[in-house]
């Protein structure tokens, strides 16, 4: 595929700017296509050496009715396996930017840290987010509840060891009845 031969398509082109404004994502072009990363990993591949739209994109919850679609098919190379779905739309066809804009959210929440994730809220979002600023303040109640727990697994461990300990407790007070 020559380089800036789909680099002009303008449904990509409207793809790429809404991943881009995702947090902490950035643009790389491996094997010659466009892929969209988070943390270096990929949430969308796009690319088609004949003009027109191609894509790739992990839908781990709408899997099954993306691949009803007549223009999508489990993404080759085992990623299939893995909820990735590859749509193809040739040059001159409309894609269905919504569902695309959906499907990219679903996959950059699939791939993204929880942390970024939930910058974004619980709903998702036909439009571009904002870019989260990189310093955010934290209040008092947030520091509160981001501070690490025990964990079950340790209250847990001290009950159990306190468990022999109470066995005893109540059978010297049977004998003492």
């Amino acid at each position: 595929m020559s380089e800036s031969k789909n680099r002009d398509n303008p449904y990509e082109l409207a793809l790429r700017e809404i991943a881009l404004g995702y947090p902490e994502t950035h643009e790389d072009f491996p094997w010659g296509h466009r892929v969209i990363k988070v943390k270096g990993k990929a949430f969308i591949f796009m690319g088609n050496e004949d003009g027109g739209l191609g894509l790739s994109v992990k839908l781990p919850h709408s899997n099954a009715a993306a691949l009803m679609m007549p223009f999508a098919t489990p993404t080759g190379y085992g990623l299939g396996k893995s909820g990735w779905v590859s749509a193809d739309f040739p040059k001159g066809q409309q894609p269905p930017m919504e569902m695309l804009r959906q499907w990219l959210d679903e996959s950059y929440r699939a791939v993204a840290p929880k942390k970024l994730v939930a910058q974004l809220g619980s709903n998702s979002t036909s439009e571009a987010p904002a870019k989260a600023s990189p310093a955010r303040v934290k209040t008092p109640a947030a520091k509160k509840a981001a501070a690490p727990r025990k964990s079950t697994s340790a209250k847990k461990g001290a009950s159990a060891k306190a468990a022999p300990a109470r066995k005893k407790a109540g059978a010297r007070a049977k004998k003492a009845r």
